[in-house]
């Protein structure tokens, strides 16, 4: 018996993906709810600005087609609003759960980044965003599959800039023990429940030696509770470096919040796009899924007339979503849709080679077995 144990626990450890053609002779694993968890689940909706309405619309679509136990709470909301109304922030509350388009951040000015006040409204301290390389896209690197844990509450983004006098501005870059041990533990867990095997810390303690140094510290704190996932640590400016030259040998990404989002885009740029990349944003009671990379764009107002945006990214982030909410069958057949559409080839919008629009992208998407059945 103790040689049998012996000879699972390596075949475990050492097992490769299954080839397509015994996958399908394979049983499925089935997933057991609990009572009641067939009930449709209210989710907050933003649409937001720009091309934020033709994708959040191609979601619904979809999710009613697929009969998806979800039903939508929508809400008008605009990057130029001086905050987010309190009605908005008090329905992600109850619902726990929100969808949104991106929403315009002005540049410069007094008017703050209302994604950065609801992530901070709700303490969504780690934004995750997937970046992998989909069967039919033509890219420069094959097998990346990357996934970027980011803080999401200080750093750079604390907000804290004054000046001191005219023509001399102050911004403080806020690094603490509790937030960077915080996210590091959700990077490690993040790993250990999807079987990665391997988390990089993204820093430039070489200079802000205080700062990032104290993120390392915390990072290799919680580093030693995970003996069986592999930690190493890369200066940022090598990291997009490495990035562009030997993708492949990153796994899990976990950074402070500046180089978290220049990670994620570099990230996204070499697997596909950032029109392909899903992403949320968690904290411990609520979660919004969002356009992984980029989350901010509202695209141009060509693409906005031509109604050519692609809705891919938000369509494969709603589909975390949906499992997020434990409904892991219609994440299946939402993301199988979504990549055979990709795989096939025939609808892909300008981003992808394309001159396929939106409402075309989704026909495909709806015309797929998986998506109606």
């Amino acid at each position: 018996m103790a040689r049998r144990s012996v000879s699972i626990l390596r075949h475990l450890l050492t097992t490769k993906p299954l080839t397509p053609a015994f996958a399908a002779q394979t049983r499925s694993v089935t997933y057991m709810p609990r009572p009641g968890d067939g009930a449709p689940r209210a989710v907050t909706l933003i649409p937001g600005d720009g091309i934020g309405p033709l994708v959040t619309n191609a979601v619904e679509q979809v999710m009613e087609a697929m009969h998806a136990p979800v039903y939508f709470e929508k809400f008008e909301v605009t990057g130029d609003m001086p905050r987010v109304p309190e009605e908005v922030i008090e329905s992600i509350r109850k619902n726990k759960v929100c969808l949104k388009g991106g929403l315009a951040t002005p540049m410069g000015g007094g008017v703050s980044s209302l994604n950065m006040q609801l992530r901070r409204e709700l303490d969504l301290y780690a934004s995750l965003v997937n970046c992998f390389n989909m069967r039919g896209l033509q890219t420069k690197h094959d097998n990346v599959d990357i996934v970027v844990i980011r803080e999401n509450t200080e750093g750079e983004y604390s907000g804290l800039e004054h000046e001191v006098i005219p023509g001399v501005v102050e911004s403080l870059k806020v690094i603490t023990n509790f937030c960077s041990e915080r996210i590091a533990k959700y990077a490690f867990e993040y790993a250990y429940l999807n079987n990665r095997k391997k988390v990089t810390a993204v820093h430039k303690a070489n200079i802000m030696k205080l700062a990032d140094g104290l993120f390392l510290e915390s990072c290799r704190e919680v580093a030693e509770n995970y003996p069986g996932i592999a930690y190493n640590e890369i200066i940022v400016d090598n990291c997009c470096m490495q990035l562009v030259s030997k993708p492949e040998q990153f796994d899990v990404m976990v950074t402070p919040n500046l180089y978290g989002n220049l990670v994620a885009n570099t990230a996204a740029g070499i697997a596909g796009g950032t029109g392909v990349m899903p992403g949320g944003n968690v904290g411990a009671d609520h979660a919004i899924f969002e356009q992984g990379a980029s989350a901010g764009n509202v695209g141009n107002q060509k693409i906005l007339e031509q109604k050519k945006a692609n809705p891919v990214a938000l369509l494969l982030s709603s589909a975390m979503m949906l499992r997020h909410l434990q409904f892991p069958s219609f994440s299946d057949r939402l993301e199988n849709a979504v990549e055979r559409v990709i795989l096939e080839g025939k609808f892909r919008t300008k981003d992808l080679g394309g001159h396929s629009t939106t409402q075309e992208v989704v026909d495909a998407g709806l015309g797929n077995k998986e998506t109606t059945q």
